[in-house]
């Protein structure tokens, strides 16, 4: 078995970018609600619910191991 210093492999750590990028997408569709205090579809559903998937591939990226 190989001694890596890093905690994670490069495809992990290129995997967490893309979910950073997920949920600041998720953010930008939230804050793009043309309602009243973002009480629209993006505010209250599309942007949230894009969010949380950005959260859940995080946790992919993190456990992500290729055997």
């Amino acid at each position: 078995m190989k001694n890596n210093p890093l905690p994670f492999t490069k495809k992990n750590y290129q995997l967490m970018l893309i979910g950073i990028a997920i949920i600041v997408l998720g953010f930008t569709i939230m804050g793009m609600d043309q309602q009243l205090h973002g009480f629209g579809f993006m505010g209250l559903t599309l942007g949230p619910v894009i969010v949380l998937f950005g959260f859940l591939f995080q946790f992919y990226a993190i456990f992500y191991n290729k055997k």
